[in-house]
């Protein structure tokens, strides 16, 4: 009889994985840094789901450095990416009505860069999901 090797855990994604562990302490060290870009339809609630996503985003970048947690989050991973892209969308929104109002290069520079982020986040997702294989 032979033994069936054991499938190797998927690698870490490091892409995902240090936003998040960064992104998280951020979130919970200096929250004013992301009541800004919540959408406005959330905004009461702007404390709260900073903290909260904080919390998501580091214990999946934890998820995603232990092998017999990494699928999990993984997926928890892609979940939380998307629950933000809403927040990064009105982020560009209020960066491009700024780089309207002050007509500056740094304004200009800064709402493409948050332009450029929007697809990006697709990339983080798909990372995410191969964590999850």
């Amino acid at each position: 009889m032979t033994r069936r090797a054991k499938k190797p855990a998927a690698t870490v994604p490091w892409i995902v994985m240090v936003p998040f562990a960064v992104s998280g302490v951020i979130h919970l060290v200096r929250p004013g840094v992301f009541t800004p870009i919540i959408p406005r339809a959330l905004r009461r609630w702007d404390g709260p789901l900073v903290i909260a996503s904080g919390i998501a985003e580091l214990a999946c970048a934890v998820g995603l450095v232990v092998p017999s947690t990494r699928a999990a989050a993984g997926r928890a991973s892609a979940v939380v990416l998307a629950a933000v892209w809403p927040a990064n969308m009105q982020m560009s929104i209020d960066l491009g009505r700024r780089a309207a109002r002050r007509r500056t290069p740094k304004a200009w520079a800064a709402f493409v860069v948050s332009l450029v982020r929007l697809p990006l986040q697709v990339t983080l997702i798909r990372r995410a999901l191969g964590a999850s294989r």
